[in-house]
C-alpha cells in the first residue's frame, strides 16, 4: 500500500525525510534529515554524519513521502511501536 496523507501514521517511516516544526526543545526545531531508526517514543534523524534522538510526544513532524508531497504529523499519533503501527492499519 502506498503511504498517503491519510495512512501516514499506520505506515513505516524508515527512510522518509522528516523536519521538525515543534518541539518541548526548542533547539531542535527545524532540524531536518532521514528517518534511520524508530521505537516506541523516539525517531532517529540522521542529517550528514550527524543523529538526533526526538521524542514523538508533543512534537510535530513535516514527512515528506516518496511521492514528494508533505504531511504535518503530530507525534502522539504515531506513538507506540512501529510494528503495531501497521497491525493497526490490518485491522481498520
Amino acid at each position: 500500500m502506498r503511504h498517503t496523507s491519510r495512512n501516514i501514521i499506520y505506515h513505516e517511516l524508515i527512510g522518509l525525510k522528516a523536519r521538525i516544526l515543534s518541539s518541548p526543545d526548542p533547539g531542535l526545531v527545524d532540524f531536518e534529515g532521514t528517518i534511520v531508526d524508530e521505537t516506541s517514543n523516539t525517531l532517529i534523524l540522521e542529517a550528514g554524519s550527524r543523529q538526533k534522538k526526538i521524542l514523538k510526544r508533543a512534537t510535530t513532524f513535516l514527512i515528506t513521502l516518496p511521492d514528494g508531497s508533505k504531511v504535518k504529523v503530530q507525534g502522539d499519533r504515531i506513538l507506540g511501536r512501529p510494528e503495531e503501527r501497521v497491525k493497526r492499519m490490518r485491522r481498520r
